[in-house]
């Protein structure tokens, strides 16, 4: 998969894309990232990618010559791929955007800063908008690189297991079941039974059941879209699950 970030900060992506497994998979080119710095699309000696807002107001808005051109110059016109702009007004990025993101063998992503882009910007040139979640940061480019992150683990052989994406909290449409690792005991905890049996249908059973109590406990409203199966429902009655009030059935 290949990524073309737009951003007046280039700098700060290279720390986090030159370590673990986002470098692995950029050595192994499974996937691209080019970083592409919209100060060297101005035209002017100071690079300048802002100005103030028609009508008044604090802030800066970002300018669309320099944003258009880097865009442009970098893809073509218009864009052969989605060019998503990270916004908090746009849609709040979840798992299963994630997978139809993944789809795609390249995007665009456009870093906004100041107060905000140039209108036009989003209407002409920005095919999507997506946040992070409901708050505002001083940029772009953290959003940036947690869905580069995010798309990255479900391009195939990226992470180490074949199906870790899929085990995921979210992937599923469940949070995730509880880990564990040696030694078997400390302070006197001790790992389940059942994940040392060696047991692999009771162990999955198990993972599964654990994955619907934490589900149910901690993010009830996830049950409503999640694909539960004839046993996930028969074990949610057991536990005292109010089906009706929590599970919309399919």
């Amino acid at each position: 998969m290949q990524f073309e970030i737009f951003t007046i900060l280039p700098d700060v992506f290279p720390p986090y894309l030159d370590s673990s497994i986002l470098a692995r998979a950029i050595a192994r080119q499974l996937i691209t990232v080019n970083i592409h710095d919209i100060r060297g699309y101005t035209t002017d000696k100071h690079h300048v990618c802002d100005d103030t807002p028609y009508g008044g107001g604090g802030g800066m808005v970002m300018k669309p010559e320099p944003v258009f051109t880097a865009v442009e110059s970098v893809l073509g016109n218009p864009p052969p791929c989605p060019v998503i702009l990270m916004t908090p007004q746009g849609k709040v990025l979840d798992q299963t955007l994630a997978f139809r993101l993944s789809r795609y063998e390249r995007v665009a992503i456009l870093c906004g800063r100041y107060e905000g882009i140039d209108e036009r910007i989003r209407e002409h040139l920005v095919t999507e908008e997506i946040s992070i979640g409901d708050y505002v940061l001083t940029g772009g480019e953290l959003p940036a690189m947690i869905l580069l992150d995010v798309l990255s683990r479900l391009v195939p052989g990226v992470l180490g297991d074949p199906d870790g994406a899929m085990d995921d909290s979210h992937a599923s449409g469940l949070i995730e079941y509880p880990h564990y690792t040696k030694p078997p005991e400390y302070r006197g905890w001790t790992v389940p039974d059942v994940l040392q049996s060696g047991h692999h249908a009771e162990i999955n059973r198990w993972r599964r059941q654990q994955s619907l109590l934490r589900t149910l406990k901690r993010r009830p409203d996830m049950l409503k879209k999640a694909k539960l199966t004839h046993e996930d429902r028969i074990f949610l009655k057991i536990i005292g699950a109010d089906l009706e009030n929590e599970i919309t059935d399919e």
